[in-house]
């Protein structure tokens, strides 16, 4: 196991990257997410690390459900449940159709070095459920008692974007205030999403971290 020593992030070069190389293990994993820090494979290119010049989050205060959501969260036949199958919900958002990419980030290895990282206690997931099976879905990382959120899947209208918001009220139950998604994008814009500096989301960062909360 080859363990990565990361440079600040506030020093990151070219696009946010902070360094090329290493493997996905479970302890760079922790290290990177504690410094603000996420893996991105770039096709042809060695493992990618990163932390952009702007970092795109949803402070909970900010939160905006749209009607149209909060009508289909009423009457929506779907059950919700935590960590109950996070391989599941990893290997969806793999498979995942997204227009807007080709292919996919979440590569083998990427699984591998996720589920590991799950099994040892900081990779989380929410599953959406309907009749027993699983239809939508969102997993992520607590990086010191803040969440940083990763990807999300859906085979029924909705799922992924309800149980997103069963996440934030799981996360606010236990104190948290926002939630990392690192890129913006047009759904979470909607949710009241906003991108931030470097140096304001490593403070924030930091100062989470200082409360200790206990996320799961």
């Amino acid at each position: 196991m080859t363990l990565i020593r990361f440079p600040d992030p506030r020093y990151a070069g070219y696009e946010g990257i902070v360094t090329i190389g290493g493997d996905l293990n479970p302890a760079n994993l922790l290290r990177a997410y504690r410094q603000g820090i996420f893996p991105w494979p770039i096709e042809g290119w060695p493992l990618t690390w990163f932390c952009p010049e702007e970092r795109a989050i949803l402070e909970f205060k900010d939160l905006h459900v749209p009607r149209s959501l909060a009508r289909v969260s009423r009457r929506a036949p779907f059950t919700f449940t935590i960590n109950r199958d996070f391989n599941s919900v990893i290997l969806r958002c793999a498979e995942a159709a997204r227009p807007e990419e080709e292919g996919t980030w979440i590569t083998p290895q990427m699984i591998r070095g996720y589920c590991e990282f799950h099994q040892m206690g900081y990779a989380h997931s929410v599953e959406a459920w309907e009749e027993g099976e699983l239809v939508g879905g969102v997993y992520g990382v607590d990086a010191g008692g803040a969440f940083a959120g990763e990807s999300m899947f859906y085979s029924r209208p909705s799922a992924s974007k309800l149980a997103l918001l069963h996440l934030i009220e799981h996360l606010r139950e236990r104190g948290a205030e926002w939630l990392d998604i690192q890129v913006m994008t047009p759904h979470m814009k909607a949710l009241g999403a906003k991108l931030i500096s470097r140096d304001l989301f490593l403070r924030m960062l930091a100062q989470t971290q200082e409360r200790g909360l206990n996320l799961f």
